[in-house]
């Protein structure tokens, strides 16, 4: 089995550090959580997208090998798969280990993306789809493109504005309960979540303002380790990971339940390598919501609602805060931020958190079971994680 040790997340409303400053914060403090000295590290994977677009670097591996004279010949590798960039390199760590190459992994996640102007970083993270073959024209490559997702479930199964302002006022109060997160010091007015265009103006199509998540510098690691270690933690009882074609219109199914068939058939592979029979087994989940729509897509591709009900969760009040199977209780990406490299490595910390109680004004009150959800792309790359106590 593979545990999580401890970990680290910087503060997402930081701006200003450079990629390395928040690299370096991350690690170390991930060291200090965990209670493990440099020296017992054997290897280090990295999550970052686009370092050399926002700053002109690449080879971040080489800067974990920078932090400590014991990690000086290091062996370190980078990993990209958009925003799920931070869970390829959790499991390309988790393979280390299973492998029995080694006992202790460092996992890391960095993205600077707030040093430019949102129209550039926009177009800086369009690289994540199709240059020159989607979101031709759209000043924002990404609102547009899940734009395109949202106008596809409201043609297969209808869809309210309602339940995704619902989903918007859940994750931003969420985030306020959040020390770290990127919005926790925000006001939010009466009627800002709705389809007022003047509080909450359209983006792309018929996404608004407060659908979308935020630019967000920042960074998080976790440490990994096998059972050989002879450390409790946390453990990762399964994962689950599946890539679709890149364009958008390959990967809408027009026939079955199912909008993505890949994501439904990453989240049964990871309840059914953990042993879990669906989400009545789990107690939190930590899911990709760059966009309200994610969350909404991901609320039936989950299990908690029969597909193209995933509204029926959000109306219940299931994945409140307070309710049955809380969502997000960190903010998710809309609330807490959205670091790309580092998400899907925040998450799992999150998630380790939760189990193991020490989630702080987050703690969803008996956790013993979370999943996390990490997304790249348009859905094109999808990565799960249960984490057990």
């Amino acid at each position: 089995m593979i545990r999580v040790l401890g970990g680290h997340q910087t503060d997402f409303a930081r701006t200003g550090a450079s990629l390395y400053d928040m690299l370096r914060e991350a690690c170390l403090g991930a060291l200090e959580s965990a209670g493990v000295p440099a020296q017992d590290v054997q290897v280090a994977h990295v999550g970052n997208l686009a370092g050399e677009l926002f700053a002109g670097q690449a080879h971040l591996g080489g800067m974990v090998a920078a932090m400590d004279p014991a990690w000086s010949m290091l062996p370190a590798s980078r990993h990209e798969a958009a925003c799920a960039s931070g869970s390829m390199a959790v499991l390309a760590a988790m393979a280390d280990l299973e492998a029995g190459r080694y006992d202790v992994a460092l996992v890391a996640g960095v993205e600077l993306m707030r040093n430019v102007g949102a129209k550039e970083a926009a177009q800086h993270l369009g690289c994540a789809a199709w240059a020159g073959r989607e979101a031709q024209g759209a000043d924002f490559p990404w609102p547009a493109l899940f734009a395109e997702i949202a106008d596809a479930v409201d043609a297969r199964h209808g869809l309210a504005h309602e339940h995704l302002a619902r989903i918007a006022e859940i994750n931003h109060g969420n985030a306020l309960r959040n020390p770290l997160a990127q919005t926790r010091s925000w006001t939010f007015p009466d009627g800002c979540f709705g389809a007022d265009d003047a509080l909450n103006p359209p983006v792309e199509g018929r996404l608004r303002k407060y659908d979308c998540g935020r630019i967000t510098d920042g960074a998080a690691a976790v440490v990994l380790a096998s059972d050989r270690y002879g450390r409790p933690g946390p453990a990762i009882s399964g994962w689950g990971h599946r890539t679709a074609p890149m364009l958008l219109k390959d990967k809408l199914a027009t026939r079955g339940p199912y909008l993505f068939p890949h994501l439904r058939r990453a989240a049964l592979d990871t309840y059914e390598r953990a042993g879990l029979s669906g989400p009545g087994d789990v107690d939190v989940i930590e899911t990709h919501d760059c966009f309200t729509i994610t969350e909404y897509v991901a609320l039936d591709h989950l299990g908690l609602t029969p597909p193209g009900e995933s509204w029926r969760a959000v109306e219940s009040g299931e994945i409140e805060f307070g309710g049955s199977l809380p969502v997000n209780p960190s903010g998710g990406l809309i609330g807490l931020g959205h670091p790309v490299g580092a998400t899907g490595v925040r998450m799992l910390y999150d998630a380790a958190r939760q189990v193991s109680g020490t989630a702080g004004e987050c703690q969803v009150e008996g956790a013993r079971t979370a999943l996390t959800l990490n997304i790249g792309g348009s859905c094109t790359t999808v990565a799960l994680f249960a984490v057990t106590a």
